[in-house]
């Protein structure tokens, strides 16, 4: 018999009230989020078993996210060099929690600065925001479809709280956000539902756990740089792994450091929209790289949801068209900005924003090509041509009446057109991850050439791979830098949330 319940308000059931704790020590604080967090979510995983197993409707269960905050009372400067890890006047701020598991490193460091910069405690606590009981149950959680028939007739935002897209926003990364009276201030740019949405959203688009991802991330709109990082990173573990401890690929699939195969022979049928491939070390300092495909609003998607997870870089590698007679099919394109005709961040982000080129990912992504291709000083103007990229959202532009577009990219002096690198660039200023773009020429639409089959075939024979190899050698020269160094005060506004 199918269960009923009645019309009037259900009384709530929720685990004990929890004392809030006060910690000098950033690993004692971040065991005690992650207990609490662990305690939360399988009260409500555990009830929502026991309901569709047939335990009797008594009341609406709720669970509520920890949260973690500090208070200080001086107005002292701290370090100007840090562009994060302090806050900039007296006061309560605080962040609610989620996956501390996931987050635990991050955590670490962010509560030690904070600690350090102010030399005040940390207080863990319990928020006033439910846990959604999808999000309790974690990645790839199908929570309707595991209900049995008991429950078939029940609501299943009668008895648990489920994701409340009008709380889950971008208001404090997006410099929006409107303090209420008497609240404390935000220390973290993402609320914990709002990360946990995104993880969600980054286990269905890339078919990987959010665990694999790196703090380096490479995106590209061509499945031949995926092929030849999978072949570079399978050659890699073969022989050892060299620093790096395994290979991640789509349906998480692991080839561990030392295997020249994955360690399951189990292979995704299908791949998923937006497939991620990871290469992993210790303390996420490897490298992710995720075909984004082709177009600007999938460059969005997945920067909204990477952002979540706070890299210290993402870069662009991919294909453009080429706008400069001078240039030949296979130079390379380094970004020093942007021109933003892709649209989809012009409710976040508005086009009269400037995106401003990151010095240090400059100099690495320069002193990459250096070093691959062999060309020094002015000699590498033969095969690199640094300028401005704009990215548009209508693929077939060749297609219209040209005067608009051709005067336009004229005007702001772009030597190259595409579609994901303008946003990805934009998204990265949007959520304070540095940014940077290295393109490679494919056809030049405004003189004539274009690419044939036969062509094509050549061109990515020759070029992936060095290109692949830029960006990789690009990305460690990143992660040897100090991450006080890689995140540039240029990406912080006036009010900036003190987390990373």
């Amino acid at each position: 018999m199918s269960k009923r319940i009645s019309s009037l308000p259900l009384p709530f059931i929720s685990p004990d009230p929890f004392v809030p704790q006060t910690f000098d020590n950033s690993a004692q604080a971040v065991a005690a989020l992650t207990e609490l967090y662990e305690r939360n979510t399988v009260f409500l995983t555990d009830a929502f078993k026991s309901l569709a197993q047939g335990a009797p409707i008594t009341g609406r269960y709720r669970a509520c996210y920890p949260q973690v905050s500090i208070e200080t009372s001086s107005f002292g400067h701290v370090d100007s060099r840090l562009s994060y890890g302090h806050v900039t006047a007296p006061g309560v701020y605080s962040t609610t929690v989620t996956r501390p598991k996931l987050f635990k490193h991050y955590l670490k460091e962010q509560l030690n600065l904070l600690m350090r910069n102010h030399n005040v405690p940390m207080t863990v606590s319990e928020s006033a925001t439910p846990i959604p009981l999808h999000f309790a149950f974690g990645e790839g959680a199908h929570v309707e479809a595991s209900a049995s028939s008991s429950l078939s007739d029940v609501p299943l935002r009668d008895l648990f709280d489920t994701p409340d897209l009008n709380n889950t926003d971008d208001l404090i990364a997006n410099g929006e956000y409107e303090l209420p009276p008497g609240e404390p201030a935000p220390l973290a740019p993402f609320t914990a539902q709002r990360i946990d949405y995104s993880l969600a959203r980054l286990s269905h688009y890339t078919a990987t756990s959010a665990n694999h991802f790196q703090n380096f991330v490479l995106f590209t709109n061509y499945q031949f740089y995926i092929d030849e990082f999978c072949a570079w990173a399978r050659e890699l573990m073969a022989s050892g792994g060299d620093g790096y401890t395994e290979f991640v690929e789509p349906g998480n699939i692991v080839t561990p450091a030392g295997a020249d195969r994955p360690a399951s022979d189990l292979a995704m049928v299908r791949l998923p929209q937006m497939p991620a491939y990871h290469l992993k070390k210790k303390g996420h300092a490897g490298i992710t790289m995720v075909n984004i495909g082709v177009g600007p609003s999938n460059a969005k998607t997945i920067t909204d949801h990477i952002a979540v997870l706070r890299p210290h870089a993402w870069l662009m590698l991919g294909h453009c068209a080429g706008l400069r007679n001078s240039q030949r099919l296979g130079d390379y394109v380094l970004a020093h900005a942007y021109v933003r005709e892709d649209h989809v961040l012009d409710d976040d982000l508005p086009v009269w924003v400037p995106i401003p080129a990151l010095a240090e990912v400059q100099v690495a992504l320069e002193a990459a090509v250096a070093e691959i291709t062999g060309y020094e000083g002015f000699e590498l103007k033969r095969i690199m041509r640094t300028g401005t990229v704009a990215t548009i959202d209508n693929r077939n532009w060749e297609l219209r009446d040209q005067r608009g577009p051709v005067k336009r990219l004229s005007q702001s002096r772009a030597i190259a057109l595409d579609m994901e690198s303008a946003t990805i660039a934009a998204n990265g200023f949007r959520f304070r991850v540095p940014y940077g773009t290295l393109l490679c020429v494919s056809d030049k639409p405004l003189h004539g050439e274009l690419k044939l089959p036969g062509m094509a075939t050549a061109f990515y024979r020759t070029q992936v791979s060095q290109h692949l190899q830029i960006g990789i050698r690009a990305v460690q020269k990143l992660a040897a830098m100090p991450t006080e160094a890689l995140h540039s005060r240029k990406l912080r506004s006036f009010y900036e949330t003190a987390f990373q």
